[in-house]
């Protein structure tokens, strides 16, 4: 597996990771060209990398001589998850996912309502949607997954 902590160094090719999703995940949801073409960028994103903060601290690469995705993780909450689009659907997604689950006991994470991609990743990774529902930012819908949990009871496995 190719994921290790995030260093200062990466922070531009994080930064450009998470405003390229953010521009073709998001902003065919909500058009809104200030946020997205000029509050949003990558040299703003980057400082958020920067030695000793919380960003940096919590972020996981995904890196095979380029770093492909990113992960971040805050207690057992995942924050943030994005792959390059160039690189979606080859299991690096799953690989961050699954390391979040292993290494820190990963068991929630807010996603955009609108996001039904993500969503059904998120499901198809052991995720359920809760019924829970936020509002970030005064106008960004958010939903809770959590992870299934599964016991067994004799011969049975029970949600």
């Amino acid at each position: 597996m190719y994921i290790r902590k995030a260093k200062r160094e990466d922070a531009g090719r994080i930064a450009e990771i998470i405003v390229t999703n953010y521009r073709v995940n998001f902003y065919p949801f909500f058009h809104n060209d200030e946020y997205y073409f000029k509050e949003l960028n990558v040299t703003d994103t980057a400082a958020e990398y920067k030695e000793g903060s919380a960003a940096l601290r919590e972020t996981f690469v995904y890196d095979d001589d380029v770093v492909k995705g990113i992960l971040r993780v805050n207690g057992t909450e995942v924050v943030k998850l994005y792959v390059e689009p160039a690189f979606q659907s080859c299991g690096i997604g799953a690989a961050l996912l699954g390391y979040a689950v292993s290494e820190y006991g990963a068991d929630h994470l807010w996603a955009l309502e609108y996001n039904k991609r993500g969503i059904e990743f998120y499901r198809r990774n052991g995720f359920e949607l809760t019924g829970e529902r936020i509002i970030e930012d005064e106008w960004v819908p958010l939903v809770k997954l959590e992870r299934v949990k599964i016991h067994r009871h004799s011969r049975w496995l029970f949600k």
